[in-house]
């Protein structure tokens, strides 16, 4: 029997979700919780074989929680699931330790496969992102993708670009990132503009590049 939570902030997702997974003679759902506080919360009681994770929920996200989680239950295998595919998203997650990362389209049959994979001790990416994973990895691997930066560049940057760039590296959304600094989404935006331009970066995926890179030289 696999032990399986589901976390999603998406009450009709984890409804859908419980309802059809609990039809399989094989799996067990141990909760059904709406945000990775409630998650941590849950596993402490009992913990499960595998984790559904949805990436955006409130007061904790899925990146997060997966950190948390591997960090103190290594055994646990954790899927995430999504409706989103952002780069960003994808390396952190599997950063992190996650086992798997499905977007939320697939079938019923795909889901139950991936947790019994994931189970089983392999891991599972989705076919539609899985050849941004590869795509990713390597550019990070080769040594000349190095993304440098002058200090004198990271110097110029303020307080509160700093906290715009941490969320970024732990795969934060605009959205996210202006409701957990109080600012607007459009403020965020000129604040990542200003953010590239001052360390002459193309774009929001090499900023998290970057960020990685200076966490892991620490």
């Amino acid at each position: 029997m696999i032990k399986v939570l589901i976390a999603d902030d998406q009450e009709l997702i984890r409804q859908s979700l419980q309802i059809v997974l609990e039809s399989k003679e094989h799996i067990c759902i141990t909760d059904a919780v709406a945000n990775g506080q409630e998650v941590i919360q849950s596993i402490r009681k009992e913990k499960p074989d595998v984790i559904l994770m949805d990436i955006r929920m409130p007061k904790m996200d899925g990146v997060q929680c997966t950190k948390i989680i591997k960090e103190n239950y290594p055994q646990i295998k954790i899927i995430i699931l999504t409706t989103f595919d952002d780069d960003e998203f994808v390396y952190s997650a599997l950063k992190y330790g996650a086992s798997g990362y499905l977007l939320k389209g697939v079938s019923m049959e795909e889901l139950v496969k991936a947790i019994d994979v994931v189970h089983s001790g392999r891991a599972m990416i989705n076919p539609d992102i899985a050849t941004k994973v590869l795509r990713l990895f390597s550019e990070l691997a080769r040594s000349d993708y190095t993304i440098s930066i002058q200090e004198s560049q990271v110097e110029d940057l303020t307080k509160t670009e700093w906290k715009i760039i941490e969320e970024v590296g732990r795969g934060a959304s605009n959205k996210e990132i202006s409701e957990t600094l109080s600012l607007s989404e459009g403020t965020v935006r000129n604040y990542l503009s200003t953010i590239l331009n001052k360390l002459d970066l193309r774009d929001r995926t090499q900023l998290a590049i970057w960020v990685v890179q200076r966490r892991m030289g620490n």
